[in-house]
This record gives structure tokens, C-alpha cells and sequence, in this order.
């Protein structure tokens, strides 16, 4: 349940002035925030507009962010990308066109990241995306070179695969995987073809490499392949709204291997949706509430006052995305998207709840480490962390 006491009453459905409503002035920073909202994966956006309310609140609390010797308010302009690509890109040239923000936090999603990278990147504004690992979020399309102001706060699929293809073999001690995709979505694909690589490095086999296309729901024939391919596990980096079906539709066909997902099952929804099916399952995330960080746990904390429950990744990597851009503003002193973006590129050293992190030279990929967790008794339960 929220409980952050905003008034919304004076402003547009896309604009929060959070300390007050009204048009932005020398006083305020105007921050875009582009989210799925509706579509197929709400509580993705649900999470991402929670923790920005909540760092900008804690901003404006605070006094702003100084710039000049004078001390600036956020004003965050939240836009709806409804999980498709081209309102994603639709809703970063508003912002930057329209709004005249001074950098944009999100979206999440790499379908919709993607889009909205490539306007960010050609109009020279910074773009923080919290959840998008797909590494093409942050290349240049044409030259496969890094963008200049394209940045993201979670670790990369490059990484993810390694750290789950080196479980599944080492930890799990399985020998044979298979694998069960939606082909139509980039980062879906791209966690199946890293994870597979990242197996058979270490001497695993990929037996079975079946496929489906979102909007799906009877994927018995792929699932029927699979089990008589006889995997030791699955791996399955659906997204939360289909894991439980996928899962169930297993069971009734007498597959009963363990299952493996990547962060795409990360939110509570998924364990509300799937219960006892997805017990004992294993995934990749990027951190867990369990953690005794103090920074994390104030996050934890201050985020439960606010909206009543624990905040997945999504959200953790939100506040992670303010965090970096707050430190940014102040050391570039000014709303200039240059002096912005080369300020976050020096960030060498930054203590977030989902970890610390540092970009290198030239790159906007944090170096960073993941957790993987095990569903048990239908919660989240760390198992280990893992280091890059």
C-alpha cells in the first residue's frame, strides 16, 4: 500500500514537483522517468516509479542537490511506455524534447531500453537504465562502440550468463541443460545464448533449445521435447507473467528437473503467481533483501514505510539509478548534459544497495556483482554472491 504523502492533485498526470507543483524553474531539476507501467509487466513499472518517488523525496528532503552554491529540487516527469517499444521511444522524445529534462531514469525492460537509448544517445542526454542487461543497450547500433551517454545500473547479460551457466555446472553439478525462450524478445534470447555458451565452457551440454513467442500459453509441444531430451535442468529466462504457466504445464507433463531463471523472475509477483511450483528453483538477481549492508537495509526500510512491502530489484536499481545521477549533478554543478554525462563516467566508486560499483573509461556498464537466490517455502532465499 503507498503511503508517501504526495499531492497530485495540482499536477499533470506526468508531472510530480515533489515539495510542490508547478512549472519547472531555476530552481528545480527536471528528471524524466520513462516506466512499464501497464502492459505486460506492470510490477515492473509499479517498482521503478515507487523508488524514484522515494529518492526524489529523500533529495528534496534533504535540501536538493547543490549546484552553484544554491540548492535545487527535484521534479520528476513520469511517462508510461504500456511495455512496448516504440511508445518507449516515443516517450523519451517528450521528455527530452518536450520537458527539456536534464537526464532520464529508465526504462527497464531491454525492449523498451533499447528504443530509448537511441534517442537519449542522438540528442546527447543522459539515460540511466536500471534493469536493461541486454549489452546492446549501450552500444552504438552501427558501430558496436559504446554510447556516450547511454549508462546502466545493473550488470550486463554478458555477465549474467557467465554467473548462471558456471552455477548450473559447478553448484548444481548438472551435466545435461535445456532451454525454453521467448525468440521474439531480444534479452530473452541473449540470456539463452550466453548462458549456453557459458555452460558448455564448462563441459555441460545443451540438449534441447526450444523456443516460443510472447502471447503464448500452451507450450506443451516445447515442454514434451524437452523432457525427452532428459536435461539434468532447465533453464528458463522467461518473465515473471509467464514463468508460472511454463512451470505448471511441466509438471503435468512429468518433468520434474530443476529449473533455472535470470533476473526476468525477480519480483514477488512471480512467487504469488506460481506458489509451490517454483519451489526449490534457483535465479539470478541482483540483490537480496536478506543482505545485512547497512545502505541496503535503509533502502529496504525506508522503502516498506513508504508502499508497505519488500522492494525487488527493479526498485533497488532504481534508487541505485537516482543515487548515481544525484552524485553526478552535484559534481557537474550544473543541469549542462554533457558536464552530466562526464561526471557519471568518472564515478569510480560508488556504494549502492545493489552493490558497489565503477565505470571504466569509455563504457557505460557498471562493474558490479550479482546473488543468486533459491525459492523456498515461496520466498526469495539467498544462496551466494558472486563477484565480477
Amino acid at each position: 500500500m503507498r503511503r508517501l504523502s504526495l499531492s497530485l492533485a495540482c499536477c499533470s498526470a506526468a508531472v510530480v514537483m515533489l515539495g510542490g507543483c508547478g512549472r519547472r524553474s531555476g530552481d528545480t531539476i527536471r528528471i524524466g522517468v520513462i516506466a512499464e507501467l501497464t502492459g505486460s509487466i506492470p510490477a515492473v513499472g509499479a517498482s521503478c516509479r515507487n523508488a524514484a518517488l522515494l529518492a526524489a523525496k529523500e533529495i528534496n528532503d534533504a535540501g536538493g542537490i547543490e549546484m552553484g552554491g544554491k540548492k535545487k529540487k527535484i521534479e520528476l516527469v513520469i511517462e508510461d511506455t504500456a511495455a512496448k517499444a516504440d511508445q518507449a521511444a516515443a516517450a523519451a522524445q517528450k521528455a527530452i524534447t518536450r520537458d527539456d529534462v536534464a537526464a532520464i531514469v529508465g526504462p527497464n525492460s531491454s525492449s523498451n531500453a533499447l528504443p530509448a537509448a537511441e534517442i537519449a544517445e542522438k540528442a546527447g542526454v543522459v539515460m540511466i537504465a536500471p534493469w536493461s542487461t541486454n549489452p546492446k543497450t549501450t552500444l552504438d547500433a552501427q558501430t558496436n562502440l559504446p554510447k556516450k551517454f547511454v549508462f546502466r545500473a545493473c550488470f550486463t547479460d554478458m555477465f549474467q550468463g557467465h554467473v548462471l551457466g558456471k552455477f548450473a555446472a559447478e553448484t548444481l553439478k548438472a551435466k545435461k541443460a535445456a532451454m525454453l525462450y521467448d525468440v521474439a524478445s531480444e534479452v530473452l534470447k541473449s540470456q539463452s545464448e550466453l548462458f549456453k555458451q557459458s555452460f558448455e565452457a564448462g563441459g555441460g551440454r545443451v540438449v534441447a533449445v526450444e523456443t516460443y513467442t510472447t502471447g503464448d500459453k500452451d507450450f506443451s509441444a516445447q515442454l514434451t521435447k524437452i523432457k525427452k531430451a532428459g536435461p539434468d535442468i532447465v533453464f528458463l529466462p522467461s518473465y515473471y507473467t509467464d514463468v508460472p504457466l511454463q512451470v505448471q504445464q511441466a509438471h503435468r507433463l512429468g518433468l520434474k528437473v530443476p529449473f533455472l531463471g535470470s533476473d526476468a523472475w525477480s519480483t514477488e509477483e512471480l512467487i504469488k503467481m506460481c506458489g509451490k511450483d517454483c519451489d526449490g528453483f534457483y535465479l539470478s538477481n541482483h540483490y537480496s533483501p536478506q543482505t545485512t549492508n547497512p545502505v541496503t537495509r535503509r533502502f529496504i526500510d525506508s522503502y516498506k514505510a513508504a508502499y508497505g512491502g519488500v522492494p525487488d530489484d527493479v526498485a533497488a536499481l532504481t534508487y541505485d539509478s537516482f543515487g548515481l545521477l544525484r552524485v553526478a549533478l552535484a559534481a557537474a554543478g550544473t543541469t549542462d548534459h554533457r558536464a552530466i554525462r562526464d561526471a557519471l563516467s568518472r564515478t569510480t566508486d560508488y556504494q549502492g544497495v545493489t552493490g558497489n560499483m565503477r565505470f571504466t573509461p569509455g563504457s557505460g556498464d557498471p562493474v558490479k556483482g550479482a546473488v543468486i537466490l533459491q525459492i523456498k517455502d515461496e520466498k526469495f532465499v539467498w544462496v551466494t554472491d558472486v563477484q565480477p
